[in-house]
């Protein structure tokens, strides 16, 4: 970045942060990636330090692009736009080549070539792109990425900077990225986002201040040359607040009088007052080509009436007045505001004739303007020059371009845009192709629908269907009507409204078979339908009846796109109720023909679902190698990534279920630093928790890592309205989990009792068993009799599937809870013998542990220590090994109650270790009966024991017996 003209040689008064720039760069380099965030008024001098910084680091290492003015009227990722472009640049097209998928970033850079034929329609894969294109260009020296103006950012640029900042977990890459604070209204969408950035380790804010008034008098000697007088400082300190832009701009005329005014223009503008005409028409000519930052020199060579010498001079004139500076290709102004006042200043007459004359310079010279800007600032000159025709079209342009960036709210923007210029344009479904109104308003909902916006989705589904008649009399009728009601109701799924399932049935019903996107809507909603509640879809069908029928319609019309999705609905179905070898066989296919296509995120959809479902038949080395193997493809550029929420999840749940406590936290809380969407932070905070709760760390499980949300960050009460019965599932076992390890037994009863009356919980076992389990415990801690409510629901899940060794275990284990406190003491032993049998037949460590430490309970209640014993002696270094230490404090619990270790320490009075036993709990107070139940001893044991503990100690009674307990220190 070259030192803007017009500003002083020496950075004054800013030693402190650029230092701390430097500070931020090394712990980038050596540690994990981070962003730093500049902010400042306007004129603070946050570009002036920014280009000083990077002036300090090694060539082709600092990357810079910058937010553009336009950016909100729909121009996408215009800061990567160009910081890609400076890469391609200065080492050329390999970076951006290697890889599967990397034709992608044609989305954000035309220079790379046509945007891939079928495209994607999540933005992971283009994110994570991005994302492998930083880390693999970055090496040894690093890399800086420089994001300018960041209140001028997009959506989609705002997305994109969120990922990254979360997603590059290793060293190399630094982002710095600048804003103006004072730009940060109260509804501004950054000034929502930088609190929620600024809660990340990887994030560090800064902002800058104004200069002293001595910084001042520095920086008026380096601009001038002189030193100002006192009362000169004085008054320009006073005038200037400490900003350096206007102190530069008072030094240049320190005669003008009169204070500052509010908006500054007339500072701003006193240099343009001693412009001459030529050099004053360019600079207007500037002002209006420079909306999107940067004007090119062939725009100005085209639209100006000068031969090239006279623009030349013109253009140095302007430069030497430090109104412009060069920037590439094009000129950019010395500072925004200085363009906006211009542009403010001209005449009405004059900006409409400008912008017209800008915009059919851009029409008719490709040149003119990056391709990505070309369309977006068509739309943006002819809509201020007034001419609405050229405006929609230009505008239905640029949302073409925008969805093939996979921008989604910039697309929604500019199709706003048509929409509200429709009826202020004749004829303008022809300026359109023939696409009418309703067509609009169905790509508008479309890009609502993409961007998150479910309930703008809604609003302009209703406007569409109420122009499109109920029953139209063609098939390009019926199925754009089809396709309103679908998304209508994919909407009103995320909204939990009702009548989201009528609107799928009716969508499915008026679709035309025949139409090219019957499979793909059928595909669809088999997947909306395969984790409703019944499990049943639009017009009482089921998931897999739905997917077997987009089978067979994408394979009539050649769909190998809907084909792959329906593959990996059908065959998650059918592993999920236990048709497990014709299930895998389909989601492998699936996975097969995502590779031929090359769309690496149907292929990581599949490859997810395989693993969750060999999980689920315990498995889990093989579901472990599947996805490690899937990760570490050579190729997979990006997409470890783009399914980073559900990937992580899948792993940090076979590593907690295989005992690996402290590995799956890891993935799991690196997982949640990585910006997961709101379902997949739900799926990740389970494992996440209960791990913790394992190892006996409740806070974090409570709170999360760092305290920055753990489970009780999802409302126990929303759980129960997720319309995911998995997701469901999976956060009521962790709240479940967690209210048991805090002693909340109360809570986790009634909690569990909400759950289970949740309609068509049994109706498909998927985390079915888990929750059963612990609603059992609940019960079993509760000592709750046969008439418990809670009982009773436990117990009626009888008619819940089961399928796999880890169900079955779970299963068994469920009736042998229920068991303890209404049956036999040999039948509970029976119930507990079993659940360890079914446990050893999986991989689960800890279950089988917990299992056995029950058991070992249940054979000492029973008289029958060697058993017991036998039961009980793994348990204690399956805890340890896992670092389940609540689990291993039991077992040494039960071992010293039972006897089979010998105290730590020695044991006084002469005492034996089981007198010493049961004089603790003598002073307690514990009857013979009790302390006989407590030691699994026969109350005439018992009642020998205190007899020799009172003869030993010399003790008249119980009472004296258990003071002096006290005074022994074993009490």
């Amino acid at each position: 970045m070259p030192l803007l003209p017009g500003t002083a040689p020496v950075l004054v008064g800013r030693a402190a942060p650029l230092a701390a720039l430097a500070e931020h760069t090394d712990r980038c380099r050596t540690g994990r990636s981070g962003a730093l965030l500049l902010g400042g008024d306007a004129g603070i001098g946050k570009s002036r330090l920014v280009a000083e910084f990077a002036r300090t680091r090694g060539p082709g290492t600092v990357l810079v692009g910058g937010c553009l003015e336009l950016g909100v009227d729909g121009l996408a990722y215009a800061p990567f736009t160009a910081a890609l472009r400076q890469l391609l640049r200065e080492r050329g097209p390999e970076p951006f080549t290697a890889g599967e998928g990397a034709g992608e970033l044609a989305r954000l850079l035309p220079e790379l070539g046509p945007v891939p034929d079928g495209g994607h329609r999540d933005r992971g894969l283009l994110f994570g792109l991005v994302l492998h294109l930083l880390r693999t260009t970055a090496g040894e020296d690093g890399l800086t990425l420089v994001l300018e103006d960041l209140h001028w950012a997009d959506g989609a640029t705002r997305d994109l900077l969120v990922y990254l900042i979360r997603n590059l977990d290793l060293p190399g890459v630094q982002i710095v990225a600048t804003y103006r604070t004072d730009d940060l209204h109260r509804t501004h969408p950054l000034r929502r986002l930088l609190p929620e950035l600024e809660r990340l380790p990887s994030v560090t804010r800064l902002e800058l201040e104004p200069l002293t008034r001595a910084e001042v008098d520095e920086h008026v000697r380096a601009l001038t040359g002189r030193a100002p007088t006192s009362a000169e400082l004085d008054d320009l300190y006073r005038r200037s607040d400490g900003i350096p832009l206007y102190v530069e701009a008072l030094a240049a005329d320190p005669h003008r009088p009169g204070g500052v005014p509010d908006a500054f223009r007339d500072l701003l503008l006193a240099p343009v007052d001693r412009l001459d005409d030529t050099a004053l028409s360019v600079l207007r000519l500037a002002a209006v080509g420079a909306i999107s930052g940067t004007v090119s020199h062939e725009a100005l060579r085209h639209v100006s009436d000068l031969d090239d010498r006279d623009l030349e001079i013109a253009l140095h004139a302007l430069i030497d007045a430090r109104l412009l500076h060069v920037d590439g290709d094009g000129y950019r102004f010395r500072h925004a505001l200085l363009r906006e006042a211009v542009h403010a200043s001209l005449l009405p007459g004059t900006r409409t004739r400008l912008h017209l004359l800008l915009a059919r310079t851009v029409e008719t010279h490709p040149r003119a303007v990056p391709p990505e800007r070309r369309a977006a600032e068509l739309a943006h000159h002819f809509q201020a020059a007034h001419d609405l025709p050229r405006a929609v079209a230009a505008a239905w342009d640029a949302a073409g371009r925008a969805g093939e960036s996979l921008a989604h709210e910039e697309r929604l923007a500019m199709l706003r845009r048509v929409l509200e210029l429709w009826d202020r344009v004749p004829g303008v479904a022809a300026l359109l192709g023939g696409h009418e109104r309703a067509e609009v308003l169905a790509e508008a909902a479309l890009a609502a629908l993409e961007g998150g916006h479910p309930r703008m989705t809604w609003e302009l589904c209703d406007e569409a269907l109420a122009a499109v008649p109920e029953n139209p009399g063609d098939d390009a009728g019926l199925e754009l009507r089809a396709q309103l009601l679908r998304r209508r109701g994919q909407a009103r799924t995320q909204c939990v409204d009702v009548g989201a399932e009528d609107d799928l049935a009716e969508a499915l019903r008026l679709h035309p078979p025949h139409m090219p996107g019957y499979a793909r809507m059928l595909s669809i909603l088999a997947r909306e339908t395969m984790f409703r509640t019944d499990g049943r879809g639009p017009l009482d069908r089921s998931a897999e009846d739905l997917a077997e029928e987009a089978i067979a319609a994408a394979e009539r019309v050649g769909d190998d796109s809907a084909l792959a999705a329906a593959l990996v609905t059908l065959g998650s179905v059918l592993m999920g109720r236990g048709a497990t070898a014709r299930g895998r066989s389909l989601l492998e296919r699936s996975v097969e023909l995502s590779r031929r296509l090359g769309d690496p995120l149907m292929e990581a959809r599949g490859v997810n679902n395989l693993s969750h479902y060999l999980r689920e038949q315990g498995d889990h080395e093989e579901a472990l190698a599947l996805l490690e193997a899937f990760l570490a493809t050579p190729g997979r550029a990006g997409t470890a990534w783009v399914h980073g929420g559900f990937t992580s999840q899948n792993l940090a749940e076979l590593h907690f279920e295989l005992g690996r406590l402290d590995t799956a936290r890891r993935i799991a809380d690196e997982a949640l630093d990585r910006s997961p969407s709101p379902m997949h932070r739900v799926f990740l905070l389970v494992p996440s928790s209960r791990a913790a709760i394992a190892q006996g760390d409740t806070a974090a499980a409570r709170s999360g890592p760092d305290g920055r949300g753990g489970i009780a960050a999802i409302d126990p009460g929303e759980i129960l309205t997720l319309e995911r019965m998995d997701q469901a599932r999976q956060a009521a076992s962790a709240w479940l989990d967690l209210l048991l390890a805090e002693g909340d037994v109360a809570g986790a009863r009634a909690y569990a009792v909400r759950v289970l009356e949740r309609p068509g919980f049994s109706g498909f076992s998927d985390y079915g068993w888990v929750v059963a389990d612990l609603a059992a415990e609940a019960v079993r801690r509760a000592g709750a009799g046969p008439g418990d409510p809670l009982r009773a629901l436990v117990a009626g899940l009888s008619d819940m599937p089961v399928h796999g060794p880890v169900q079955e275990a779970f299963r068994a284990a469920t009736a042998a809870r229920l068991a303890e406190g209404t049956a036999a003491p040999e039948e509970v032993l029976d119930g507990w013998a079993a659940a360890v049998a079914a446990w050893e037949a999986t991989p689960l460590p800890l279950p089988l542990a917990a299992a056995r430490l029950r058991a070992a309970r249940a054979a000492l209640a029973v008289r029958d220590p060697e058993r017991a014993r036998a039961w009980w002696e793994p348990v204690g270094p399956a805890a340890d090994a896992s670092g389940a230490a609540p689990l291993a404090r039991e077992a040494a619990d039960l071992g010293r109650r039972a006897g089979f270790t010998a105290p730590e320490e020695a044991v006084p009075a002469g005492l034996t270790p089981r007198e010493a036993e049961v004089l603790r709990l003598l002073a307690t107070g514990d009857t013979n009966a009790q302390i006989a139940a407590e030691l699994f001893i026969s109350p005439k044991t018992a009642s020998v024991h205190v007899s020799n503990i009172l003869a030993k100690l010399g003790a008249p009674n119980r009472a004296a017996a258990g003071a002096r307990a006290r005074d022994l220190g074993l009490a």
